[in-house]
């Protein structure tokens, strides 16, 4: 760990902090993600080297994090790991919040062109059969001065497998939490991010929380008010869940009264996004072509 100086602590996560560091042979800043290891007989652990080979693999997309290196060092004979990404300075909740004053929205081609880069680094992931399972604008990364959006913090990316295996549902953040997820299902596959993605896509344009729950039955009762109350004819098997209660019967509202600023193209993308039944979510593949983003200069990605 000679070769890089840390210069501070930017944060510290369930799987270790984080450091702005410069790398002292080049100057450049990157941002350090030190994890401990457990060593089992044969060394560094191989489901260390899976998520490590995984995040490599992955941060080829520009729309990822980009994985530079990994430094392994021993400490008072701890094993520590670190990951070395490129260091960006600003995370999307922060880059939503900046947006204040008279001009107090993100401007509509900014959030046509964070989206569909979103889009395509949530492909990316799916595509190679990972799921991030904790999309949120915290672990999204702006580099203001390239327009650039990147998906980062892929430590609970898990490799998905058919059939399903079993996830606990303690992971993602209430906010942008999947209604299934909510409800206990132990069984679930893509969708879960492309429901983050559509609660992402609203707060980009409302600049605050659609769901702002502060627990998981708020959050339901949040999402049920809005889009009405899920029953088996919409959402077949809802009422088999683990967590299923008989919940007050909402109407479906239209959405548009709580996204402002998009157009009718606009509003049709997170209704997509926001389905019920997992089956019926746009894929983020068919995402990118969906008609909200037909006027938006595509040869810049």
């Amino acid at each position: 760990m000679e070769n890089y100086e840390k210069l501070e602590k930017v944060a510290a996560g369930t799987y270790g902090k984080v450091y702005k560091a410069r790398e002292r042979k080049t100057g450049r800043l990157v941002a350090l993600k030190k994890t401990k290891l457990e060593m089992d007989d044969e060394g560094v652990p191989s489901t260390a080297l899976r998520e490590v080979s995984l995040l490599q693999m992955l941060s080829h997309s520009i729309y990822v994090v980009r994985l530079l290196g990994v430094e392994h060092s021993d400490k008072n004979g701890k094993s520590l790991l670190y990951l070395v990404f490129e260091y960006i300075d600003i995370d999307l909740k922060r880059y939503i919040d900046s947006w204040k004053g008279p001009c107090n929205h993100v401007p509509p081609h900014i959030i046509k062109s964070f989206m569909y880069q979103l889009c395509k680094g949530v492909a990316h992931l799916h595509s190679h059969g990972v799921l991030h399972r904790d999309l949120k604008p915290e672990n999204l990364l702006v580099d203001r001065e390239k327009g650039l959006l990147k998906i980062a913090d892929l430590g609970l990316g898990r490799a998905f497998t058919v059939p399903l295996k079993s996830y606990t549902h303690e992971i993602l953040t209430l906010c942008y939490r999947a209604p299934e997820v909510l409800l206990g299902s132990t069984h679930y596959a893509t969708p879960v991010d492309i429901w983050s993605v559509g609660c992402i896509f609203a707060e980009l344009a409302r600049r605050a929380p659609l769901f702002p729950g502060d627990s998981e039955l708020q959050q339901l009762l949040h999402i049920f008010r809005l889009l009405g109350t899920p029953n088996e004819e919409i959402w077949p098997g809802v009422q088999n869940l683990h967590d299923w209660h008989d919940y007050p019967l909402w109407k479906p509202q239209s959405i548009d009264k709580v996204v402002p600023n998009l157009d009718v193209k606009g509003i049709d993308l997170p209704q997509k996004m926001l389905q019920y039944n997992p089956a019926n979510h746009i894929s983020a593949k068919a995402a990118l072509l969906h008609p909200y983003f037909d006027d938006l200069d595509k040869s810049q990605f």
